[in-house]
């Protein structure tokens, strides 16, 4: 597993915990901490013994501010447009992991911070969080995915609402929004909420768990009859796996299954 300078990678079975770990600029968004995210869920991505990723910050102020406005501020045009393109390149790593990410918010997820966090397939709140998309009261607006995976998880007038708005959502509405899966329960940590969450996950058929996600994620901008093609084609995967074949032999014979990803 290579090394990063503005990440940390824990293993604890078949969880990884990525960790932002800028804490003294509340793990903002440099070029360096971008572009290594994209290496490091490349790499987690091909490895077998991972199971669920977890993404989270250091400290408990901040999972990512967004931007680094101290780096953005001398940068040109150009230079502005070229980390534009980090961001899609690395989150859409993310996006496209075949293990299931999620996201522990463990304080402010703002700008490209939630960006981010919307790369994930499912996210976490701690109960002290903020989410939110600023961008347009800064004579901006999201540039890293936001204008378009925000509408794919609320529907287009909730998204407008909130990036127009630019407000801050706390962790209750943000649930009752659908922004998040869950909010942390008081006194646990979030990343351990995180693992509650993704306990079934961890014992799960990742052929399945990763077929499920691209029907998902692929289907959105199909049609219908298109839609259930694809669903079919990535059935197909499942129903050819031993971890299939796995299940039916643990069912008969009343025990846990015991999945190894083939």
């Amino acid at each position: 597993m290579s090394t990063y300078e503005t990440l940390s990678v824990t293993r604890d079975g078949g969880w990884a915990v990525v960790t932002l770990n800028r804490p003294d600029s509340m793990n903002a968004l440099s070029r360096q901490l971008v572009r290594e995210l994209g290496a490091c869920f490349a790499d987690l991505g091909n490895d077998a013994d991972v199971r669920v990723i977890i993404l989270t910050g250091a400290g408990d102020k901040a999972f990512c501010a967004g931007a680094d406005l101290k780096e953005r501020k001398g940068m040109t045009d150009d230079e502005v447009r070229a980390m534009l393109g980090y961001y899609r390149e690395s989150f859409g790593v993310i996006d496209r992991s075949p293990r299931p990410v999620v996201a522990a918010l463990n304080g402010v997820a703002l700008g490209g911070g939630f960006e981010l966090a919307l790369a994930c397939d499912l996210r976490v709140m701690a109960p002290h969080a903020l989410v939110g998309l600023p961008e347009t009261t800064l004579a901006i607006i999201p540039g890293a995915g936001g204008t378009q995976r925000l509408p794919r998880l609320v529907g287009p007038g909730r998204a407008k609402e909130l990036i127009l708005l630019g407000r801050r959502i706390a962790a209750q509405e943000a649930l009752s929004l659908g922004l998040v899966t869950a909010v942390a329960q008081d006194g646990e940590s979030v990343v351990d909420a995180a693992k509650r969450l993704t306990a079934g996950m961890v014992n799960g058929a990742p052929i399945a768990l990763a077929a499920a996600m691209e029907a998902v994620d692929l289907g959105a901008d199909l049609d219908f009859e298109a839609g259930l093609d694809l669903e079919a084609r990535c059935y197909e995967r499942t129903l050819r796996s031993r971890d299939r074949l796995e299940a039916l032999a643990a069912f008969a014979e009343k025990r846990k299954p015991v999945y190894r990803g083939e």
